[in-house]
């Protein structure tokens, strides 16, 4: 029989990449997702892929009846929490959202898994919990006292309670996912990033421009300390960031406690590197304009990604002509995302 692994948040851009990973490796995957900015034909898409579909459960992780049904009805092994709100403009307009959703859901979830005996968690946190560093590139034990907004705080919160967690109780184990800058689709063209409304993240802002969806991207600062002056990330493709799930879930089996990985390349790119990259792969252009930086963002933040490929054997390895191609396979066959 194999192994069952719930995944919250699992018909989003992230957890139907990981979704398909994990069918992909022979787990049984159970989905529990809202809907509230993903789309059921993710997972229909993600059957059509490799064959295998995955149990669909639409519900809210804070609903803990549906949790508590859900966790009596099937035995899992582990899970996977990707369930939460994640626009750092909206955070600073919305915080009570985003501290209901994603610390008020991730303590019932984690109650809900007490009580049912599963105690194997992987949580998608963020580099956001770094605030803004003072040098790179970021390691694991760089302080964690100052995110910029509301959404990085939130991530921090989670993390914080799941360590007390862990302090309390020896039978917990732990991975702390802090991602960088997910981005690309399924080589297929199949599965990709469908935001609701304006995009909220840069690469499926520049692929909207390029289709012609969306006439231009703005620039938010163009007089950061910064090789060209915009803002400096450090972008990875989003099925090495679903690999990265995996080899997390193997390495909490044999670790008790809590553990922090850094989920990200090591290579910083500018905003405009990543328009000019994105016009080559797509031979379309993408017209944009500078405009006064944003709340809450900062200059540069690119990972040190060394410490999971010692403990963990995972590193990225898809480069960013890879992500642009796929990023365009995507947005061109899919161009109103899962509606059409």
């Amino acid at each position: 029989m194999n192994d069952t692994v719930l995944v919250t948040g699992g018909a989003g851009y992230i957890g139907s990449h990981t979704t398909l990973a994990l069918l992909e490796a022979n787990y049984d995957v159970v989905v529990l997702d809202n809907l509230s900015n993903s789309s059921a034909e993710s997972l229909r898409r993600v059957a059509q892929i490799c064959g295998r579909k995955p149990e669909f459960v639409q519900g809210d992780i804070r609903d803990t009846t549906l949790l508590n049904d859900l966790f009596s009805r099937r035995t899992f092994t582990a899970v996977l929490h990707f369930a939460g709100l994640k626009a750092v403009g909206e955070s600073v307009r919305k915080p009570m959202d985003y501290y209901d959703n994603n610390v008020v859901g991730s303590m019932c979830l984690c109650q809900a898994m007490a009580r049912a005996e599963v105690f194997w968690l992987a949580f998608s946190s963020s580099a956001t919990v770094y605030g803004e560093p003072t040098r790179m590139p970021i390691c694991e034990d760089y302080p964690t006292n100052m995110p910029t907004n509301p959404y990085g705080r939130s991530k921090l919160m989670v993390e914080r309670m799941l360590s007390d967690l862990c302090a309390s109780d020896a039978r917990w184990s732990i991975a702390l996912l802090r991602y960088f800058n997910p981005i690309g689709a399924h080589s297929s063209g199949m599965i990709g990033e469908d935001p609701n409304g304006i995009p909220n993240n840069l690469l499926p802002y520049i692929s909207q421009v390029a289709i012609g969806k969306i006439e231009q991207l703005p620039v938010y600062g163009g007089d950061y300390p910064t090789i060209d002056g915009t803002g400096v990330r450090d972008y990875i493709h989003v099925q090495d960031l679903a690999d990265g799930h995996l080899k997390a879930l193997h390495g909490i089996r044999s670790r008790s406690g809590v553990h922090i990985w850094n989920l990200g390349t090591g290579i910083g790119y500018s905003v405009l590197q990543m328009i000019h990259a994105f016009e080559q792969a797509s031979g379309r252009p993408v017209p944009y304009q500078l405009v006064p930086r944003r709340a809450g963002d900062i200059a540069e933040c690119w990972a040190d990604p060394g410490k999971a490929a010692r403990e963990l054997g995972w590193q990225a390895r898809r480069g960013l002509q890879e992500m642009m191609q796929d990023t365009w396979r995507w947005q061109s066959a899919n161009p109103q995302g899962y509606a059409h």
